[in-house]
């Protein structure tokens, strides 16, 4: 479990940062970035919101997106990524991916 925290946090941590960085670099007045009590949400506006947290009773990070909808992810230590089951696809992956297409340009999500 302390393991979970470790890398959570660093995650939770480093995604902060970046879409701190993405937002103001952008400025879009409506595009907010706040992180309260474990909770991280990013307003985008006419774009939605997602909302990113930890699940510490599961081991997971849970994110909800305006454009994937809901999903849960493992930390893989082998791959040191954040990995949904079902697809196979990593957390910093999707975010890179929706993001752009938010943005209308290329962003790399890099969370460890």
């Amino acid at each position: 479990m302390v393991q979970y925290h470790e890398v959570a946090d660093r995650t939770m941590d480093n995604l902060l940062e970046t879409l701190e960085l993405l937002v103001d670099t952008d400025e879009t007045p409506s595009y907010e970035v706040e992180y309260h009590s474990g909770v991280l949400t990013l307003n985008l506006g006419t774009h939605g919101t997602y909302v990113i947290n930890k699940q510490p009773p599961n081991k997971q990070i849970w994110l909800s997106s305006p454009l994937s909808g809901p999903k849960r992810y493992d930390y893989l230590e082998d791959d040191n990524q954040w990995i949904y089951a079902r697809d196979g696809r990593t957390l910093n992956g999707l975010l890179s991916e929706e993001l752009s297409k938010v943005f209308g340009r290329t962003i790399d999500i890099t969370l460890l």
